[in-house]
C-alpha cells in the first residue's frame, strides 16, 4: 500500500472524528489535527520528491501502487505522483489548513459544515493521487457533490439559485467526461484504465480522438471556467461561505486544468494538435472577458470570481500553447492563483463578517479601522496583478514567454491579446484597493469594528507567506513541474 493512500485515509478518519465529536471544541480539534497532518504529509512528500530528483531518480511517477478494484471493467485503485501532482497536493493541504482557521467562528451547524468540507477535500486529494481514469472520475464527483449543500445551506445571497446552477452545470460536464473516458477505454483496446499505460500505447485512431477530445476537454473545462461554460463560477463563488470559496477557487477549479492536461491532451494527442486552435480562441476570450468583467463589478466576491475566470482561462490558454515553458507556467499559475485567490476570499469573508456588505460603493477607510486585514488585501492585490516578488509574476511571465515561443502569427496574436489582461487586472485591483481601504471613514458604524482575530491572522499570514515564498524562491517548484511536464508534452507534440 502506497503512503499516498494516507491522503484519503486521513480525511476519512477526520469524517469519523467529526461524526463522533460532541462539542464545538472537539470539532475544531479534529479539523486542526487532520489538516495539520495532511499539511505535514504534503510537505514531506514535496521534500521527498525534490530529493529523489536530485538523486537522479528519473521515474515519471513515484510511490506508485495498484490493486484491482472492479475486474470486469479493468478498474483499479492506482496511485502515483509526479511533479504536477505533488504541487497540487501541497496547494490543497495549504488551503484546507488555512480554510479551517478561516471557518473557526462559523455558525450554525458547525459540525455538519466541516463534515461536508472534509468530504469535499477528500475528493480533491483522491483525484490528484489517482492514475486510473475511472477512479479519478469517482473522486472528481466526490469533490463536486458537497458543493451543493455547502453553498445552499451555509452560503449567502441568492444561495439556492447559485448552488443549483453550479451543480447542474458541473454535472453536465461530468456527463461529457464519462462518455469521453469510456470512449478512450474502448477504442484504445487497453486492458487497463491507467492513464500512463494508455498513453504509452498511443493507438487510438485520430478520427476517434477528434470525436472524444471535445468531450474530455469541455467536461474538465467546465470546472476550469472555460468560456462560455463559466457562468456558474461567479454566482457560486459569490454565494459560497468563505472557506468553501477558498477551496473552490483555490483548488477545485484546478481539477479542470489538471484533467485537461493529464487526460484530454495526454491521451488524445493527435486531436489536441488538430483542435487546439478552437479551444485556444475560447480560452483567449476567457482571459480577456474575465478581466473586463471584473472591472465593472461592485461586489468584492464577484470581482474576485471574474478575476478567477480570467486567471484559470490563462491556465488552459498556456496548456494549449504546448511549449514546455508555457505548460510549466500553466501549472505554476495553478499553484500561484490557488494561493492568491484563497487569500483574497479569506480577506473578503473577514471584511464582510464585520461590515456586512461586500459592495465597494459602501466601503471606505478600512485601513484606519482594520489595518491588518487591509494590508493583507493590498498584498493579495499586488500579487494578483503580477508584482515581481510574488507568485503571480513568475507564473504569468512563464506563460507569456512560453506562448510567444510559437513562431506562427496565430499563436503570437493570441498571446498579445491575452497580455492585455495584465493591464486590465491592474485597473480593477488598484481601483478596489483605493476605494475601500483609503480615504475618510464615512460610515460611523465602521469606527466600532475590530481588526482580525488570532485565528484569522493564522490563515492570512500562512497564505501571504506562501505567496511571497513562491515568488521569491520559485526555482524548486519550476524544476519539479518542468520535469513532469516534459514526458507528457513529449507524448503530445
Amino acid at each position: 500500500m502506497s503512503i499516498l493512500t494516507l491522503f484519503v485515509v486521513i480525511p476519512a478518519l477526520m469524517l469519523v472524528g467529526l461524526w463522533l465529536a460532541k462539542s464545538l471544541n472537539q470539532v475544531r480539534g479534529v479539523m486542526v489535527a487532520g489538516a495539520s497532518c495532511l499539511l505535514a504529509l504534503s510537505v514531506w512528500l514535496t521534500i521527498y520528491f525534490v530529493q529523489q530528483r536530485a538523486a537522479g531518480n528519473t521515474d515519471v511517477m513515484l510511490l506508485t501502487y495498484s490493486t484491482p478494484w472492479f475486474k470486469p471493467l479493468n478498474i483499479a485503485y492506482s496511485v502515483g505522483v509526479d511533479g504536477i501532482s505533488v504541487v497540487m497536493l501541497l496547494l490543497s493541504s495549504i488551503i484546507v489548513f488555512t480554510g479551517t482557521f478561516a471557518s473557526w467562528q462559523l455558525k450554525p451547524l458547525t459540525k455538519e459544515y466541516f463534515l461536508w468540507f472534509t468530504l469535499l477535500s477528500t475528493g480533491v486529494y483522491g483525484f490528484f493521487i489517482c492514475t486510473d481514469m475511472f477512479t479519478m472520475f469517482m473522486f472528481y464527483e466526490v469533490a463536486l457533490i458537497p458543493m451543493y449543500l455547502l453553498i445552499g445551506v451555509w452560503g449567502s445571497g441568492n444561495k439556492e439559485y447559485a448552488a443549483m446552477k453550479l451543480t447542474l452545470m458541473l454535472m453536465g460536464g461530468s456527463a461529457l467526461l464519462i462518455i469521453g473516458i469510456l470512449g478512450i477505454y474502448y477504442f484504445s483496446g487497453a486492458t487497463t484504465m491507467n492513464v500512463n499505460e494508455i498513453a504509452a500505447m498511443h493507438n487510438i485512431p485520430i478520427d476517434i480522438q477528434k470525436v472524444f477530445f471535445p468531450f474530455i476537454f469541455i467536461g474538465f473545462g467546465v470546472l476550469g471556467a472555460l468560456f462560455p461554460f463559466h457562468t456558474w463560477s461567479p454566482d457560486g463563488h459569490a454565494s459560497a461561505p468563505t472557506a468553501v470559496s477558498m477551496l473552490h477557487a483555490g483548488v477545485l477549479m484546478k481539477l479542470g486544468g489538471y484533467g485537461c492536461f493529464r487526460v484530454a491532451m495526454y491521451l488524445l494527442p493527435d486531436a489536441a494538435n488538430e483542435l487546439a486552435w478552437i479551444f485556444l480562441i475560447l480560452t483567449t476570450i476567457s482571459v480577456v472577458y474575465g478581466a473586463f468583467s471584473a472591472c465593472v463589478q461592485t461586489d468584492l466576491k464577484y470581482i474576485n470570481a471574474y478575476s478567477s475566470v480570467s486567471h484559470c482561462g490563462l491556465v488552459l490558454f498556456a496548456l494549449l500553447m504546448m511549449t514546455k515553458t508555457s505548460c510549466t507556467g500553466a501549472i505554476l499559475q495553478m499553484l500561484s492563483h490557488g494561493l492568491m485567490t484563497a487569500l483574497f476570499f479569506a480577506l473578503i469573508g473577514m471584511i464582510y463578517g464585520r461590515t456586512h456588505t461586500r459592495d465597494i460603493r459602501y466601503l471606505d477607510g478600512l485601513m484606519k479601522i482594520m489595518p491588518f486585514l487591509a494590508v493583507g488585501y493590498v498584498i493579495a492585490g499586488l500579487a494578483n496583478l503580477g508584482l515581481p516578488g510574488f507568485s503571480g509574476f513568475i507564473a504569468e511571465m512563464s506563460i507569456f514567454v512560453g506562448s510567444f515561443e510559437n513562431p506562427d502569427t496565430f499563436h503570437r496574436v493570441a498571446t498579445i491579446i491575452a497580455c492585455t489582461s495584465i493591464v486590465v487586472t491592474a485597473v480593477y485591483i488598484l481601483r478596489v484597493v483605493g476605494k475601500i481601504l483609503y480615504g475618510e471613514v464615512k460610515n460611523p458604524h465602521y469606527l466600532e469594528l475590530t481588526d482580525a482575530t488570532w485565528d484569522e491572522r493564522v490563515a492570512v499570514i500562512c497564505l501571504i507567506a506562501c505567496v511571497a515564498g513562491l515568488g521569491l524562491f520559485p526555482l524548486w517548484a519550476s524544476n519539479v513541474i518542468s520535469d513532469a511536464v516534459g514526458p507528457i508534452l513529449a507524448n503530445i507534440i
